[in-house]
């Protein structure tokens, strides 16, 4: 028996990356779920830049043992969103889990730039998409699950922490998902849903198996590119994470907080795809660390990974003392 039979899961943003992950994930554990997505065979999203399909993605579902729905949906429009969840309760009479994964703000972030000089067009349409879809998809899903008095919303953010991740606009949005998760626990309180953030960790997206000249069959010769590739996790690892947190009875005890796919990977006992166990927070901590025992001046990729490092560990009063360290570091090359 698998452990969602007969359960009904919507994912927002399900046509590549992790929304796809986690929704194939979900099927393979035997929901029933709709894709949603802009991304349609001859009809594919514009910016987006990628081939990727929700038809394809439930394909997958199917295939692995669940049922795949695919419905287009623009989640920016908010009577496409209304008239979603009104076909699901129609055809289902119930929703289980509902996953807010709408993104579309890669092509949008421009790293490296101070927030004066950042464009406000990019701006907006980074915050429209990433952050107030998934307001507008959460305040018409919800109600289901409400009136069930059972149920679990999932925000998909980068990074289990609130510190800086290196661009105005990027952080206010993967911040922001964080922050509406807690948000909606509270309202949700006593009312038998749960609400809580989840993130993975390097993820091998198709855009990023694309930079790096491989398929999910063949990664690991990218490691020679970039060693920290090593400890990169497929879609599927945060989807089975996903997958685990909708099966637990007790889940409600995680409402409110951001989980990370390599902290829920030990406590239920998953592995990836490949059955590694991937621990991205681990490996970039260690990194950090031997940089600075080093004690020499750090190249380029050091200081990203001194920079990534520095953002997560700034609201950590318990680690000011390797803050001021990894500043000292990079003060000569700022």
């Amino acid at each position: 028996m698998k452990p969602l039979n007969g359960a009904v899961a919507v994912v927002a943003g399900a046509t590549r990356g992790a929304g796809r992950g986690i929704a194939t994930m979900l099927g393979e554990a035997g929901a029933t779920v709709y894709c949603t997505g802009r991304s349609v065979a001859g009809r594919l999203a514009s910016g987006a830049g990628r081939p990727e399909t929700i038809e394809e993605t439930a394909e997958q579902v199917t295939r692995l043992g669940g049922a795949g729905v695919w419905v287009r949906v623009d989640h920016a429009v908010e009577a496409e969103v209304e008239a979603l969840f009104e076909r699901v309760s129609a055809e289902q009479g119930r929703l289980d889990v509902l996953v807010n994964d709408i993104w579309g703000g890669d092509t949008l972030t421009e790293w490296g730039t101070p927030f004066w000089e950042l464009s406000m067009e990019k701006g907006r349409a980074m915050l429209e998409r990433a952050v107030l879809t998934h307001v507008v998809t959460s305040r018409h899903g919800a109600p289901l699950m409400v009136e069930r008095g059972r149920g679990l919303v999932v925000e998909v953010t980068d990074g289990d922490f609130l510190g800086y991740r290196g661009n105005l606009f990027y952080d206010l949005a993967k911040t922001a998902a964080i922050r509406l998760a807690y948000d909606m626990a509270w309202d949700l309180k006593g009312r038998g849903v749960t609400a809580l953030t989840v993130t993975p960790g390097f993820l091998r997206s198709e855009a990023v198996l694309d930079h790096f000249g491989v398929t999910e069959a063949n990664w690991r010769d990218a490691v020679r590119k970039d060693a920290h590739f090593a400890h990169s996790e497929s879609p599927a690892y945060v989807g089975r994470a996903v997958a685990a947190l909708a099966a637990d009875p007790d889940v409600a005890a995680k409402a409110g907080r951001v989980w990370a796919s390599w902290t829920l990977a030990r406590e239920y006992g998953f592995r990836d795809l490949d059955g590694r166990q991937p621990h991205w927070g681990r490996h970039i901590h260690r990194a950090a660390a031997d940089i600075l025992s080093r004690g020499e001046p750090p190249n380029e990729d050091e200081r990203m990974v001194l920079r990534y490092h520095r953002g997560h560990i700034d609201l950590d009063p318990g680690k000011a003392d390797t803050a001021r360290r990894i500043d000292e570091v990079l003060e000569p090359h700022d």
